[in-house]
């Protein structure tokens, strides 16, 4: 089975040691394996845990909630509707922020139009705005 090393799997996962190191002392992770040197070796399952929490991080789950529901996911299949439950309250906040999104977006698109317009005037000749030559 391939390991990594601590360096290899942030950057494989796009995060820092630091951030993997503090999962781990948070209890976000399973039990990390070490080498004959005592360094960590991460495994591809490992990993997979990594990618997990920066999806649910992602969703805007603070810390404590993700602790929370890694240990349901460890205390097992009786806690899959409690997950689901978890799941289903951030699945609507994350909807809520992408409809806000695209409004923003919206509001971004047409400013930047409006300013277009407005350069393309300023740089315009006057035959370019009127249509007749100067003269």
């Amino acid at each position: 089975m391939e390991t990594f090393t601590i360096d290899e799997a942030a950057t494989r996962m796009g995060v820092s040691k630091d951030t993997l190191r503090y999962y781990e002392k948070e209890g976000l992770l399973p039990p990390i394996a070490k080498g004959s040197n005592g360094h960590r070796r991460y495994t591809e399952d490992d990993l997979g845990w990594v990618k997990f929490l920066q999806l649910l991080r992602g969703t805007g789950m603070p810390i404590r909630e993700m602790k929370a529901f890694v240990a349901l996911t460890w205390a097992g299949d009786h806690t899959i509707a409690e997950r689901v439950s978890v799941l289903e309250r951030y699945r609507v906040a994350l909807r809520e922020r992408m409809a806000a999104d695209r409004e923003h977006l919206k509001f971004l698109d047409y400013k930047i139009d409006v300013y277009t317009d407005l350069l393309a005037t300023q740089t315009a000749t006057p035959e370019d705005i009127t249509g007749v030559a100067a003269g």
